[in-house]
């Protein structure tokens, strides 16, 4: 074929992902890395047994920095069989094209839908009464995993990370139910 450099573009935008699947870990070693993304963003990682092993807040300067982070925190993490990720844009794009690469299951999730499955009703009144929430419930899963406690303030990235995380895990079947988090 005798394209044009425009047509040869656009099939290369146009050309799907290639999937790469190395070597993936068995079922039974697989983790689950939840995302609260944002330019502070929350990371929580939970284990095969549906327990969080840890999390954490990392603040990326600018939207660039952000990009270039996310292949770091991806190799950075156990072996991955799940992405939640709370949010969307550019950026979510981009956290897709790695786990498609890598070949980890990507989910997107909207705070609306975690929230309805882990928080009642007049807890999610606003955003800023869901945030406190979610900083109590978050606390109750530490607790309940036996994650190391956090050495200052909980943040709300970090605890909505781990939201998300308890959402999926739920989700994927890595925990049949919710656990007891009194």
């Amino acid at each position: 074929m005798n394209w044009t450099r425009k047509e040869d573009r656009k099939a290369r935008r146009e050309k799907p992902i290639s999937r790469v699947v190395p070597n993936r870990p068995p079922v039974g070693e697989r983790h689950l890395l939840a995302v609260d993304m944002g330019l502070r963003t929350g990371l929580a990682i939970y284990g095969p047994d549906g327990r969080l092993k840890s999390y954490r807040s990392k603040h990326f300067g600018s939207l660039a920095e952000l990009r270039r982070g996310v292949g770091t925190i991806l190799r950075e993490c156990p072996p991955l069989g799940w992405l939640w990720l709370e949010g969307g844009g550019d950026i979510a794009e981009v956290w897709e094209k790695r786990c498609v690469h890598l070949g980890v299951d990507f989910r997107q999730v909207q705070a609306s839908e975690w929230r309805r499955t882990l928080l009642l009703p007049r807890q999610q009144v606003s955003g800023e009464k869901a945030k406190k929430e979610a900083v109590l419930m978050a606390r109750k899963v530490i607790e309940w995993s036996g994650a190391p406690r956090p050495k200052g303030a909980l943040r709300h990235d970090a605890a909505e990370a781990i939201l998300v995380g308890l959402h999926g895990a739920l989700s994927v079947a890595l925990l049949p139910q919710l656990p007891p988090l009194s």
